[in-house]
């Protein structure tokens, strides 16, 4: 809290110009994360002193809606785009640790948050897991070390929750890749870097002939455009792109050739909605702290706002739906750590999770009063952010659809 009491030219109705409440306060009230092993809570600490060393020039970034990309790679430099995948080139992170870094970037902004599930879940995940050995050696390093930007091009204009019926497809012309169609809201899809895109095998002499795959694309490659969306109300400080791919010619080789259906591409959205769950934990974490460090700084009525019932009531109603947030996480993470996390379990978490957050946002912004509005107080910026995490790897209608699938045993997607 910053005041001006001591000025001599102070004019009455203005005691305190400022509020400070992005502060980290570590809350976990159930001891959630006391006993981390050493190797995860140190990516946990690379994470918290990144957040801390850029902190108000992403706020910057997001109110002037700029890609700040050399902050990719810092990141990279860090080694924080691992998330937990295994492979002989990368370093080992625990699947809690990923989480914890998740967490750790998400809340302290969103749009960081969003670049680290882009270039670490689905970049290098994708990578990692289907590419062949001579891809996985040209770019597998450089993608993790963030030197080159990745991108993971699945969601189309015409389909989102459907992305199974994509329509973008990829023929093949003598000893060549032709790949024709359209791909939305892709982070760093205009980076000038590479992009997976998914597209469906259009051969009839292929045996895969109607096939998902997907191929790694060189985004100066003639016939590839990504234009950057603007007007965007979230996740402002990194671009997203619409793609068109016109003809756009590719090697043979370019296929990722442990691609073989959508089932494929299903499995890299099931990990980061994981990812997606921590997220919200992150920007929940921050709108909770926030209110609470408001509502001991905030004097109404001769006191602060801390001492009305009203308020100790939301703040008690925050730290139930972020303890609870917590406890999904953590559950998680030891699932997967076992390799028992099944699909619907994480489709679970995140539906929770962003819908949790959304309500602790909703009740901080409305704590700060007015004051919630302004950027520098964070929540409003999380608030909105957080709209994006409930919709992208799946929204909260396709999450309830799986789940319901899942315990009834009937599907109703149609």
């Amino acid at each position: 809290m910053s005041t001006d009491a001591h000025r001599d030219d102070l004019l009455p109705g203005e005691s305190v110009t400022s509020y400070d409440v992005t502060g980290r306060r570590d809350t976990d009230y159930y001891g959630i994360f006391a006993d981390i092993p050493a190797a995860d809570r140190a990516a946990w600490d690379r994470a918290r002193a990144f957040v801390d060393e850029v902190g108000t020039r992403m706020q910057h970034a997001w109110d002037t809606a700029t890609y700040p990309v050399d902050l990719v790679r810092r990141m990279g430099e860090l080694d924080l785009y691992v998330d937990g995948v295994e492979h002989a080139a990368l370093t080992r992170i625990s699947p809690l640790g990923a989480g914890l870094v998740n967490m750790e970037i998400s809340r302290g902004d969103g749009s960081l948050g969003t670049i680290l599930a882009v270039q670490g879940g689905l970049s290098v995940r994708t990578l990692a897991l289907y590419g062949s050995p001579a891809q996985q050696e040209r770019w597998l390093r450089p993608l993790a070390t963030g030197e080159v930007l990745g991108s993971f091009a699945l969601t189309e204009p015409d389909h989102g929750s459907d992305s199974v019926s994509l329509e973008t497809v990829a023929r093949r012309e003598g000893d060549e890749w032709v790949l024709r169609g359209t791909k939305k809201w892709i982070g760093n899809g205009a980076s000038g870097g590479i992009a997976f895109v998914w597209a469906r095998v259009d051969d009839e002499g292929d045996e895969l002939h109607g096939a998902v795959r997907c191929f790694l694309v060189e985004q100066d490659r003639p016939g590839y455009t990504g234009t950057v969306i603007t007007g965007k109300a979230s996740l402002r400080g990194i671009h997203q792109a619409h793609i068109a791919l016109r003809d756009v010619r590719l090697p043979l080789d370019a296929v990722l050739e442990g691609t073989r259906s959508f089932r494929d591409a299903s499995t890299v959205l099931y990990a980061t909605r994981s990812g997606v769950a921590w997220s919200a934990l992150g920007h929940a974490t921050a709108c909770y702290e926030a209110a609470l460090q408001y509502a001991m700084q905030r004097v109404q009525f001769g006191r602060p706002l801390a001492r009305s019932q009203m308020v100790q009531e939301r703040l008690a109603q925050m730290l139930d739906e972020l303890t609870a947030m917590q406890l999904y996480c953590r559950r998680l993470a030891e699932l997967e750590t076992s390799g028992g996390l099944r699909p619907t379990q994480a489709s679970l978490a995140k539906y929770h999770n962003t819908r949790a957050a959304r309500r602790i946002a909703q009740t901080a912004r409305d704590l700060l009063g007015g004051n919630g509005i302004l950027l520098e107080n964070g929540v409003m910026q999380h608030m909105a952010d957080i709209e994006a995490i409930h919709t992208y790897e799946g929204t909260e209608s396709v999450q309830a659809l799986l789940l319901g699938r899942d315990i009834t045993g009937v599907g109703a997607f149609t």
